[in-house]
């Protein structure tokens, strides 16, 4: 690919508004609907949000990390920008698709590239009982949570609550629970990406639930569905030997 027109997109840190200028001044700042490629400064959580900006335009993106853990992001480096774009290696990410169901009848759609992971509102444990592909297979969770990762999400809030790290190219999901209270050896399943999960809320008004995917939130949920989204995809650009591929198998091996 051509890479003579670059948008640039920066979180509102100093440090990215820094590279911001330093790089649109070099480079100049295309209009990202008429650009080849999307440059996102900032860190994971500003890549997430481009990412879902940019779902399904076909536009590549590439991150250069000026935030904190930068997982998903490029080195930043503010020279020899166009000849890293040329030899960057491409990776599509598709995203999970979201439907929950709150307490007044209200349906909320929502995608996550990271996970779909439900949380206790108040003091109290959740209950929650678990479909796959509409065979109820656990008839009663009582816990902090569970969540729904995706590969590219494995490393993320998953790894963080003992979940299974996925080969980014593999065609799985990790289903993994929040301090699992009952059954308390229930450390989650590792799912094909065709799955529908289904997650209903018991004793709602007595436990309340709150379903997050990614950045969005919505309170107070009865059930909630969960797929793979098979009709979007993202195009996501990494450094040679710094493909996420090779990120989420190197993680694997950090003591």
């Amino acid at each position: 690919m051509k890479f003579t027109r670059i948008a640039f997109l920066a979180s509102d840190s100093p440090e990215a508004r820094k590279a911001l200028t330093k790089l649109a001044r070099r480079h100049g700042n295309a209009d990202p609907a008429t650009a080849d490629v999307v440059v996102a400064l900032g860190g994971d959580g500003h890549m997430l949000q481009t990412m879902h900006k940019f779902v399904s335009t076909g536009i590549p993106i590439y991150g250069m990390n000026r935030g904190s853990v930068g997982f998903l992001m490029n080195d930043y480096q503010d020279n020899h920008l166009t000849e890293r774009l040329k030899a960057a290696e491409l990776t599509t990410i598709r995203p999970l698709r979201m439907v929950a169901t709150d307490a007044a009848g209200k349906t909320h759609r929502a995608i996550a590239f990271n996970e779909v992971s439900l949380l206790r509102q108040r003091y109290q444990a959740a209950k929650l009982k678990i479909a796959v592909d509409g065979d109820t297979r656990l008839d009663e969770l009582i816990c902090d949570g569970i969540l729904l990762a995706t590969p590219a999400g494995s490393t993320a809030y998953n790894l963080s609550a003992h979940g299974p790290i996925l080969p980014i190219n593999s065609s799985l999901l990790a289903l993994t629970p929040i301090s699992a209270f009952r059954p308390r050896r229930w450390r989650g399943a590792i799912l094909p990406h065709e799955a529908r999960v289904t997650l209903t809320v018991l004793e709602p008004d007595k436990r309340p639930v709150a379903a997050v995917a990614d950045h969005l939130e919505v309170r107070n949920v009865r059930d909630v569905a969960i797929a793979e989204d098979r009709k979007r995809s993202v195009k996501i650009l990494f450094d040679p030997g710094h493909s996420l591929a090779e990120r989420v198998l190197r993680e694997q091996f950090r003591y």
